[in-house]
């Protein structure tokens, strides 16, 4: 189970670093500072900052769109668009062992993430959310499921996803869930973490 936060700054109750320590804390797997509209010295500061908040912890940090930025800050990773830069091109410039998401919402742009070496995808949006109505109507489970089953990559789910129905996302193949609101409202994200990640273990004692 991989729990993959994403930070949206402005709908936070405390600062972005204090998020990440948190999260760190709370046993989140993945970290994506996601802050689009910063100017590059801003967003440096803040993924420097971030990483130094969670640097004795095992979370990895990633940078939406910006691996110049990750590199230079010392983040784990990256997060591509799916329209965005290549996985290639990204490996060409980045040390080993470097993470590479890719954001998918259709099944071929999963296999092509895949054949290009990316260490995982999200994939979305599953259910209704509004952040995600530009890209269509929700894919569903259904879809969800074919995907995950078309790759040997880690599909993770993302879009309305919420801890009534992250179950079923799992049961659909799901590698693990992702977003913003799920764990940046949560009252408890160490409630929150034990409460999802208790989700496979529950399956894997029922096989």
């Amino acid at each position: 189970m991989l729990l993959y936060a994403i930070t949206e700054r402005r709908k936070l109750r405390s600062g972005l670093a204090d998020f990440a320590a948190n999260a760190a804390r709370a046993g989140v797997n993945l970290l994506q500072i996601r802050e689009k509209d910063l100017p590059d010295a801003q967003l440096y500061k803040l993924v420097s900052a971030a990483i130094a908040r969670t640097r004795t912890t095992q979370v990895r940090v990633l940078v939406n769109g910006r691996p110049d930025i990750a590199v230079a800050a010392r983040a784990h990773g990256v997060h591509l668009p799916s329209d965005g830069l290549s996985v290639p091109s990204v490996r060409k410039i980045t040390p080993p062992g470097f993470l590479v998401g890719v954001s998918c919402h259709k099944v071929d742009e999963v296999e092509r993430a895949a054949s290009e070496g990316a260490d995982f995808a999200v994939f979305g949006p599953v259910f209704d959310t509004p952040s995600k109505r530009g890209f269509g109507p929700p894919a569903g489970l259904s879809e969800l499921e074919r995907v995950c089953t078309a790759v040997r990559m880690p599909v993770l789910a993302l879009g309305g996803v919420t801890s009534a129905n992250a179950r079923l996302c799992i049961e659909a193949g799901a590698a693990g869930l992702a977003g913003i609101g799920l764990f940046q409202s949560a009252r408890s994200l160490g409630a929150l973490v034990r409460d999802l990640k208790a989700i496979r273990k529950k399956d894997s004692v029922a096989e």
